[in-house]
């Protein structure tokens, strides 16, 4: 199960399968190979290749602005190297054996201008797989792979770039908008170091329906237009432990703005003090000053306008939009529970969309300290670090603009905007979940905090206790309350969920040894542990101690008690809000509908995402193409639900206990809190 899902952000030993036929890894040319029957692009780099598109995809209109405002490297070496003086390096996809679709996102595909004929569906999906997958190239297009450095858990690591994903061109949309698209997982780029450009099915997945997710929730991300998977095959070894795994490779469409990021603008760092890298484009001001016109002038022109004359004002005012908007992105990011899970510089937008989909995660039970990332062992990305990571992460990118943008300037800036703009945006996200929709009190932000920490004490799911908050109604009376505390503890966590939450995970005689390690010899136990894992980790020895004597009735009482206490602060603010109203009922159906419109019945849980692995694995796309058709209506109940879980439970009554127990899994309603099972699920 965890294997399943545990999709790898480190570069883990691979070995590139190629189709029949084809060198083997090693070989020279084996991993860029091109099928012979592709012609040459007329007027593209020797070496690149195109089809020309004559199908639905054939209106698509390229025009690559950023290849004509940035540098690009003009060497042909394709294999992995350092690359200075330049922001992009043109590459060739590697082709793919036997390239299907396992989804399309029409919404998404939409922005591109492309609509797929209905009259011929298999045939559009063909050709996107084609062409899509990087088999084929479209005309105009220029495939590149961009060049950034990055910090990564807090330490800069050099060059990095685009390891996996390839920049095909920018599209005009029917508005004239501009929209870069990408492919990831497309194959090898001078950036992908020990790896071989390639994703795999599990992670392709997850990054597509995430994209279109989060932008049905409403938060600024890329998009994900097709999910391509095939025949060829890369090893995985998923948990570093010896037992590596073949694997579908899949390409998935990515669209964007613009996918530069923070640490596009730190490939001019010189040596870091700590780790001895440095950028590749040390001492190039030209190109960051290229950068910065091309990046201001483009995506915020406004403020191009508005300093035309003043380059150094021109740099402050777009450091503090991108603070802003950072600091925006973050707060909804906690208003839904979304933690990224690896919030290195090189994974933050400059435009202010959620970037690079990995170990994400969705928060299912609140805890403060949730960490999606099994590979963050010192949580510093848990979910209640995101909004001080963000700022760290504007520090550095403020480091980089030097000297282009003073530090004292931007460091004042982020000084003055950042938390009050986070606050100030969380706080109106929170009362809109909360239907506070008269008043802007004071006493909000007190009351919001203590719905969360209600949750943390009851072990409530984070998304359901939102949603069914819309129901409460402020004139309820004693029994119609008891009826709804009895719905606000089904959502809470059973004594079995939190044995498993709790359930210690280092071995006793190991604990004793670090124990007496963090006292005998510090320096030596600062290398091999933290104190606050240790502290962790003896909170939950405490914590499963005490739940050997918890009853499920103790448990229940405890959390009706708590529920109960909350509930009537929530009704006395709740009052506060009739009173400032003519009419009541208009006001409560007003109050129902923002709050519907801002907590979302479905989320992308990894329950639900792993059903849909499991199954594409197994040859079946239909669950995925499901869940993506749920997630781009998360507000509303899904057509159907009912009527599936009533058949659940009509047959789970039935059937023996193991059939049940698959049952449930496969039918379980896409809102339900996760089965227990998903307690094991782990991403890294």
């Amino acid at each position: 199960m965890a294997a399943a899902l545990r999709g790898c952000r480190r570069f883990p030993r691979a070995l590139l399968l190629p189709p029949a036929g084809a060198g083997r890894p090693g070989s020279p040319g084996a991993a860029m190979q091109q099928p012979a029957a592709l012609p040459a692009r007329p007027g593209g780099p020797e070496g690149g290749a195109q089809a020309g598109g004559g199908g639905w995809l054939g209106a698509l209109r390229f025009d690559n602005l950023a290849l004509r405002s940035l540098p690009v490297d003009a060497s042909e070496d394709g294999g992995p190297r350092a690359v200075p003086g330049a922001c992009f390096s043109r590459v060739r996809p590697s082709p793919l054996e036997n390239p299907r679709l396992v989804a399309m996102s029409l919404p998404a595909l939409a922005l591109l201008g492309l609509e797929a004929p209905a009259a011929d569906r298999e045939a559009a999906e063909a050709e996107a797989a084609l062409y899509f997958s990087g088999n084929r190239l479209l005309a105009g297009s220029e495939p590149a792979a961009h060049c950034y450095c990055g910090h990564q858990f807090g330490s800069f690591a050099g060059q990095l770039g685009d390891g996996a994903a390839m920049y095909l061109g920018e599209v005009l949309g029917p508005r004239g908008e501009r929209w870069e698209i990408q492919l990831k997982g497309a194959g090898l780029t001078p950036f992908s170091r020990q790896a071989d450009g390639r994703k795999v099915l599990r992670s392709s997945i997850r990054e597509f329906l995430c994209s279109e997710a989060m932008f049905h929730l409403g938060i600024p991300t890329t998009r994900a237009g097709t999910c391509v998977t095939s025949d060829s095959k890369v090893v995985r070894d998923i948990f570093y432990d010896g037992n590596p795994k073949s694997e579908r490779c899949t390409v998935v469409l990515r669209i964007a703005s613009t996918f530069i990021r923070f640490g596009s603008f730190e490939i001019f760092k010189p040596t870091d003090e700590y780790t001895g890298r440095k950028g590749p484009s040390v001492n190039r001001n030209d190109i960051r000053i290229q950068m910065l016109d091309y990046v201001i002038s483009t995506f915020y022109p406004e403020i191009q306008e508005a300093y035309s004359d003043n380059s150094i004002q021109r740099n402050a005012a777009f450091f503090k939009e991108i603070t802003k908007r950072t600091a925006r992105l973050v707060a909804e990011w906690q208003c839904v529970g979304f933690c990224h899970g690896v919030l290195n510089t090189d994974n933050m937008s400059i435009v202010g969309l959620t970037i690079d989909y990995g170990p994400f995660g969705f928060m299912d039970r609140y805890d403060p300290e949730h960490i999606c990332n099994g590979s963050d062992n010192t949580g510093r990305y848990a979910y209640n670090k995101q909004p001080e990571i963000c700022k760290w992460n504007l520090g550095k990118l403020a480091e980089a603009l030097v000297p282009e943008l003073p530090l004292e300037i931007s460091e004042l800036i982020l000084e003055e905007e950042y938390d009050a703009e986070f606050e100030k945006h969380y706080l109106q996200k929170m009362r809109k979940k909360l239907g506070l929709i008269q008043l802007e009190l004071e006493e909000d932000g007190k009351l919001v905090s203590e719905l969360l920490e209600t949750m943390h004490l009851t072990g409530g799911d984070f998304t359901n206790i939102f949603y069914l908050l819309s129901s409460f109604s402020v004139d309820s009376d004693s029994s119609e309350l008891e009826n709804f505390i009895e719905e606000l503890t089904n959502q809470c966590a059973s004594v079995e969920e939190l044995k498993v939450v709790f359930k210690p995970q280092m071995d006793p005689r190991q604990l004793s040894m670090m124990l007496m390690l963090a006292q005998s010899n510090p320096q030596l136990f600062a290398l091999i542990g933290t104190k606050a894992n240790i502290n962790k980790e003896l909170e939950r020895i405490e914590q499963f101690s005490k739940l050997q004597q918890l009853t499920a009735a103790d448990l229940l009482s405890r959390n009706k008690r708590h529920w109960k206490e909350w509930l009537e602060k929530y009704r006395v603010r709740l009052q506060k809000e009739v009173e400032n109203v003519s009419d009541a009922d208009a006001w409560n159906a007003d109050r129902v509908k923002v709050m519907n419109s801002n907590n979302p019945k479905y989320i992308l849980r990894n329950y639900i995402a792993q059903n849909a692995i499991e199954a594409a694995e197994n040859g079946d796309f239909s669950e995925v193409r499901n869940v993506l058709k749920l997630l781009e209506n998360p507000f509303q109940e899904a057509e159907g639900f009912r009527e599936v879980k009533e058949e659940a439970e009509e047959e789970g009554a039935t059937a023996t206990a193991a059939a049940c127990a698959q049952e449930t899994r496969s039918r379980l309603p896409y809102c339900s809190k996760p089965p227990l099972w998903a307690s094991e699920l782990c991403v890294t």
